[in-house]
């Protein structure tokens, strides 16, 4: 007699596994998912300006006076080009996440936002 277990099990386990690759592939496209126009990855930003409109503006507004995120202008005169760079790359509690741009873009956009008026 066959145990009646056997293909339940074997259904459950295809299902483990289809969920763990659906997550693992789901993780890289975070990004994408959040922010379709965003710039993909291995893509060029021809200026610090599309890469503040495509990653920043939507939160601290196209003209840097901030609308759901504290404004922009002129915080090269609070914060260092570094500390700029470091609130990018690593985000700042309560409501920005880090990651939104990666390293190269971070610096660029950082030396970028130091030098607004």
């Amino acid at each position: 007699m066959r145990n009646p277990l056997i293909p339940f099990g074997i259904i459950a386990v295809i299902g483990i596994v289809v969920m763990i690759i659906v997550a693992y592939f789901g993780v890289f496209q975070r990004e994408a998912i959040q922010n379709p126009d965003a710039v993909q990855e291995g893509e060029s930003i021809d200026s610090p300006e599309d890469l503040y409109k495509n990653s920043c503006a939507s939160c601290h507004g196209g003209d840097l006076t901030g609308e759901t995120a504290p404004e922009l202008q002129q915080v090269g005169d609070r914060l260092s080009e570094d500390e700029i760079e470091t609130i990018i790359v690593e985000g700042i509690e309560p409501g920005m996440p880090g990651g939104l741009v990666n390293n190269e873009e971070a610096g660029i956009l950082a030396e970028w936002l130091a030098e607004q008026e």
